[in-house]
């Protein structure tokens, strides 16, 4: 997590920290801080809370100087106060460093640091990285750097200066780091939204990077110095595109935007004539035997979706693990296997690791990933691009809804390359894909946004909630579950509507609203079955129902319509009214939804 700025340049570099920092907030908000360069000596200035709280420290005295670095953090070590807000100094104030990451052998590093009379102001692992730059300095500040990190062991995006050095040095082991290259000036930062008002010209740093910045521009090389060429990319979004656009929220801007992301992720790649769907990979379809999906949160319940679809429509075995647990397991994996990782920003720690435990056995891998040059990206065998655009807001949903729709053409992908999908049912299905952006503009409409926002604020006070969801809508119920949990803090479970009687039908009473999604499908009438389970027991039932569906609405206490679509593109479409009834429900209670507590957009550490 955390958000990392730096600037060296002709501009006053606060102005362009502070400005990075906001973009980076999503990234954590425990604390902020900044530390300029004024050719003289460095001034650091931090603060614990959001950005607004720094902003207002500094208020009309702002630090001068046109060289700096900066930091929004999301703590993992340290409660988050002023004093573990970075940047950290050394105890003459010569050495700033900023760091994401975890650092896993800090305690031995510190302890030895301290034994040689290192003063430590701190409880944070990164302070350590200070002082180990601190003791092998030696008149260059790149050497130092490099000799410090050949100590450490774990996770890190650093970023230095040095009062005697007009330069930046930084370096990256899994925390992602980007540079902006602009005319005379260079940026650096966590994330491209940082940097896309100052230029779009950006260098991904790769893991194992060390780069210097200075006023003639960069030098990449490895962490044993050898020179690395690293090639200068041209971003498409825009500033604006990073903007709230006149939303009160990112999180409103993004579900509005899901129209365009979807006809950015299917623009291409849907072919009327044959029924065929070009997805540019290189793998060969006929070649796996078994699929692994491996995600978490968010992407995990996407996968699930893939899950569901792959099974169905290309007939291949297809389990779906919890990245964080995949490559404890010791789990089975061949050269006949495919490993499809799923990230909307490709820098997910957990996931990483579980892409490199499938590579380490020799599983072919595959991403569905949003954000292009990251890390998975550069060890991926072939990637699906989801081209969502950037997602500002923590909770998930454009993002969210572009994976299940790229899961929808790889699945239709498979199938027809494996002869397992007639031209007849791939063209069908693909029929139902294209029309996905218009039915999501129709979940959208005023009226239907109108009606969640109702009944989300009818049942705002609720202390728990259930959702229920059958088949390839399941997944839906518990993506569902976590929007709410995520914004508004509210209990919430999901299960298959057949799983409620083995257990969680025990909590039902007339205080809690159940959530079920019972849209067109195979299996509309056991889902009805279940949904008078609940109401036999006095549950409030949110009924979410296909348009038209007048018969059923007899056994809602509240319904909601949806635009009827295919069942295999559902989950797409009722997605955006789980987002809607979370959004309307946290709004109700005053909770910041782009900002939830405890939560980061990119989750860096294990």
């Amino acid at each position: 997590m955390c958000g990392i700025v730096g600037y060296i340049g002709p501009r006053q570099a606060q102005d362009v920290l502070i400005s990075g920092l906001a973009k980076l907030e999503y990234r954590g908000y425990d604390s902020a801080g900044i530390a300029i360069h004024d050719g003289a000596q460095i001034d650091v200035k931090k603060k614990a809370g959001k950005l607004e709280n720094l902003s207002s420290l500094l208020g009309g005295h702002p630090l001068s100087g046109t060289l700096g670095i900066g930091h929004t953090r999301w703590a993992t070590h340290g409660l988050p106060n002023d004093t573990n807000a970075h940047p950290h100094a050394t105890e003459d104030g010569r050495i700033v460093i900023i760091h994401n990451g975890i650092i896993e052998n800090y305690l031995t590093l510190k302890e030895g640091l301290q034994g040689r009379g290192h003063q430590f102001k701190s409880e944070t692992d990164s302070e350590v990285l200070a002082h180990l730059i601190e003791e092998a300095y030696a008149g260059n500040l790149e050497e130092a750097v490099r000799a410090a990190l050949a100590q450490v062991r774990g996770a890190y995006g650093i970023v230095v200066t040095h009062v005697d050095h007009r330069e930046i040095v930084a370096a990256r082991t899994v925390s992602p780091l980007v540079m902006g290259v602009g005319e005379g000036e260079m940026f650096l930062a966590s994330d491209v939204p940082a940097l896309l008002a100052y230029t779009r010209n950006m260098v991904f740093l790769h893991d194992g990077d060390m780069v210097v910045l200075n006023d003639d521009g960069f030098r990449v090389m490895d962490l044993a110095g050898n020179p690395q060429q690293r090639t200068i990319e041209h971003i498409e979004w825009d500033a604006e595109a990073a903007e709230k656009g006149g939303y009160d929220t990112y999180m409103l801007k993004e579900i509005y935007e899901q129209p365009q992301a979807l006809t950015n992720t299917l623009i291409g790649r849907l072919h009327d004539d044959t029924g065929e769907v070009n997805l540019d990979i290189n793998l060969d379809p006929g070649s796996f035997k078994r699929i692994s999906i491996i995600a978490c949160g968010t992407a995990f319940y996407a996968g699930l979706v893939g899950e569901y679809l792959i099974e169905q429509l290309a007939r291949i075995p297809v389990e779906v693990d919890v990245a964080s647990e995949y490559r404890y397991r010791d789990p089975l994996v061949s050269e006949n296997t495919l490993a499809i990782v799923v990230s909307q920003s490709g820098e997910t720690i957990d996931t990483l690791e579980a892409l490199r435990e499938a590579k380490k056995f020799g599983a072919k891998t595959l991403g569905v990933i949003n954000a292009k040059g990251s890390s998975m990206t550069r060890e991926l065998d072939d990637t699906l691009y989801i081209h969502a655009g950037p997602e500002i807001g923590v909770a998930s949903t454009k993002a969210y809804t572009s994976m299940v729709s790229a899961f929808l053409m790889l699945a239709l992908w498979l199938g027809r390359a494996r002869g397992t999908l007639s031209e007849e049912q791939g063209a069908e299905l693909l029929k139902a894909a294209r029309e996905l952006p218009r039915l999501v503009e129709e979940a959208l409409a005023p009226e239907r946004v109108a009606r969640i926002k109702e009944v989300a604020e009818k049942y705002a006070m609720a202390r728990d909630y259930l959702f229920l969801g059958r088949g390839v809508n399941s997944p839906t119920a518990y993506e569902g579950a976590l929007k709410l949990k995520e914004i508004s803090y509210i209990h919430a479970e999901a299960y298959a509507a057949g799983e409620m009687k083995h257990g969680p039908i025990a909590l039902i009473d007339e205080n809690l609203p159940v959530a079920v999604i019972a849209t067109e499908s195979r299996l509309l009438e056991k889902t009805i079955s279940n949904v008078q389970e609940v109401r036999a027991r006095a549950g409030k039932v949110i009924l979410f129902l296909s348009d038209g569906d007048t018969e059923n609405a007899r056994h809602g206490d509240d319904v909601i319509y949806v635009p009827r679509a295919h069942e295999m593109v559902s989950p797409v479409v009722n997605a955006v009214a789980m987002q809607l009834l979370a959004y309307f429900t946290a709004t109700a209670l005053g909770k910041d939804v782009d900002k939830p507590r405890n939560l980061a957009k990119s989750v860096t550490v294990e």
